[in-house]
């Protein structure tokens, strides 16, 4: 539920704007566009580590029970919004705001809940059928978002709240708190300021720095978006020090001395940098490019985007509980590196798709890129919260999240950054002769051609008739009438695009490709199969490594008291121990 919202505005974003009466590509209106998108993902990303921590001290059921309550409430409270213009839009950002605190208590306290719910050798199925729920998510938000969007935008909202509702009560009188697990201690404020100021910081600095900033296509070179993200890297600094002089501190930063958790959560980010920003230049191809090209409506392209890409959804659903059976069996390793390296596999066989591409070819990419993705998830989500002792599954879930979170909001910045950068080079002069060509006085040709790429871009994205909104309505009523088909025309636009367009995607596969290259590296090192248990059994083939002190190198044995990861407490009565599987 949570995660199909965070794309099911993509696709329904034309018909909210209509519906609240907005034009998001006028000057100071790509707030709003940017906002409506990301502030639900910048929320989650922001708070899924201090919810974490609070279910680890209160316990992880009331938080997420309080998650769904919340989730349903603003769901609610979005679709009852009265006002249009910049107003309406405002009100709909801060609903998706607090919309997006609701879904940061579900996604930091389900990972730990199933943790604590299964055996060690059960985990991975788990947390691969809960990961590969989440993650589909995303992509089934993308038909919903444009089957119900052109019904009443209002739908999209509405949509989650019977879901909510029935997810709220479930939970409250059927989930339970596993005893022990929790652990009270103090909250860390100052500790939660810094880093929520911080990453908000850079994470609005992120997004302004992919808008135009006066003469140039982007803003990075802005003193305001400079300012943001030296102000954000700044409170980060100073959340580093203040976590290591708290006695309670939010981030559990000796859990990095963990090797399996620490290479685990490197290749969470790593690999959800390479892939986070992709799917917004995949639904640019389709929708401004591809589809109008075999006979599609502007109009009707975002939901057949959302359509074609479902392949990828398939790979998910097919390789991600596999994997995580497998993982249960063999460890995390063999199947999350495996993963990272079939992803770059296919990045780089993207290349070789021509613009105009046959669609099996494209879905077989798809299809073979989401299984490689649903090879990586689950073990590598299974080996990060077997790793963790009980009392902190939710900080270190949480902390994974985060880096998750926050690397897709960065994957978006540089995936813009690369296609805008593409597109900067060739687009003004090809939209300039194109349209001259086609009766368009020089003036206003060139004023079209000039404008910044991204304006370009959110048009295809949007689903308009690009040159039909960007073209001043008295240029086109002075074009004769087979002057005018031909410009608003489906093969018009994304002719002159197309070329520009396919030069930044190449850019942008081949840094997803080395990306998930460097992911699989991370995911390699993580070592052995390393699992946090409270003195159970050990199966034929393991070998038990006592309590020990920093387990820096997991291959060999190790002794003494303590995890060597700082004040963590232990469970009485028991002796815990890590098992290392060959």
């Amino acid at each position: 539920m949570a995660t199909i919202d965070s794309s099911i505005m993509l696709i329904a974003l034309p018909d909210v704007f209509k519906g609240i009466r907005l034009d998001p590509l006028r000057p100071g209106n790509s707030f709003y566009l940017l906002w409506m998108i990301l502030s639900f993902m910048v929320v989650s990303s922001v708070l899924v580590v201090s919810l974490g921590r609070l279910g680890d001290m209160y316990g992880r059921v009331k938080m997420y029970n309080l998650g769904f309550a919340v989730y349903t409430v603003f769901s609610l409270v979005l679709t009852v919004d009265w006002m249009n213009g910049q107003a309406g839009a405002m009100y709909l950002v801060i609903g998706r705001i607090f919309q997006g605190v609701g879904a940061a208590f579900l996604m930091a306290n389900s990972a730990a809940i199933l943790t604590d719910a299964f055996p060690e050798d059960q985990r991975g199925l788990a947390l691969g059928i809960n990961n590969v729920a989440g993650i589909s998510g995303s992509f089934i938000g993308l038909v919903l978002g444009g089957i119900l969007g052109p019904i009443d935008w209002r739908l999209i909202f509405l949509v989650s709240v019977p879901f909510g509702l029935a997810g709220t009560l479930w939970a409250y009188f059927k989930l339970e708190e596993v005893p022990g697990s929790r652990r009270a201690a103090p909250v860390d404020w100052p500790g939660n300021l810094a880093f929520a100021l911080g990453l908000v910081a850079v994470m609005v600095g992120i997004t302004y720095g992919i808008q135009p900033y006066g003469g140039h296509s982007m803003g990075w070179t802005s003193p305001k978006v400079l300012a943001e993200l030296g102000i954000g890297v700044a409170f980060l600094l100073v959340f580093g020090v203040v976590e290591r002089r708290s006695a309670a501190p939010m981030f559990r930063l000796p859990l990095f001395r963990i090797k399996a958790f620490t290479f685990g959560v490197l290749s969470s980010f790593l690999a959800a940098v390479a892939r986070g920003g992709l799917m917004f230049m995949m639904i640019i191809w389709l929708q401004g490019i591809w589809l109008p090209e075999h006979g599609y409506s502007f109009a009707n392209t975002p939901l057949w985007a959302g359509i074609y890409m479902l392949p990828l959804t398939g790979g998910f659903l097919l390789a991600g509980p596999i994997s995580g059976i497998l993982s249960d069996r063999f460890g995390s390793r063999p199947f999350a590196t495996g993963g990272m390296l079939l992803a770059a596999a296919t990045f780089i066989v993207f290349e070789f798709l021509p613009i105009n591409f046959p669609y099996w070819e494209f879905a077989l990419l798809l299809l073979a890129n989401g299984m490689a993705m649903g090879c990586f998830a689950s073990p590598n989500r299974a080996g990060v919260m077997n790793s963790l002792p009980p009392e902190h599954r939710g900080a270190g879930g949480g902390m994974n999240v985060t880096f998750q979170n926050s690397a897709q909001v960065l994957s978006i910045g540089i995936f813009f950054t690369l296609v805008i950068i593409g597109l900067s080079g060739a687009l003004p002069s090809s939209l300039y002769h194109g349209l001259s060509a086609h009766g368009v006085p020089r003036p206003e040709a060139a004023h079209v051609a000039h404008l910044p790429p991204v304006s370009t871009l959110f048009a295809a994205f949007l689903g308009y008739s690009p040159l039909e909104h960007l073209l001043p309505a008295q240029v086109l009523h002075h074009l004769t009438k087979a002057q005018f088909q031909a410009i608003v025309g489906r093969s018009f636009f994304p002719s002159l695009i197309a070329a520009p367009f396919g030069s930044g995607l190449h850019t942008a596969f081949d840094f997803a490709a080395a990306g998930c290259l460097v992911a699989a590296l991370a995911s390699w090192a993580r070592g052995k199969r390393y699992v946090y248990s409270e003195g159970r059994a050990v199966r034929a083939g393991e070998t038990l490594v006592a309590p020990a002190t920093a387990p820096a190198g997991i291959d060999a044995p190790v002794s003494g008291r303590g995890l060597g990861v700082g004040p963590l407490s232990e469970p009485s009565g028991t002796a815990p121990s890590y098992t290392v599987r060959e």
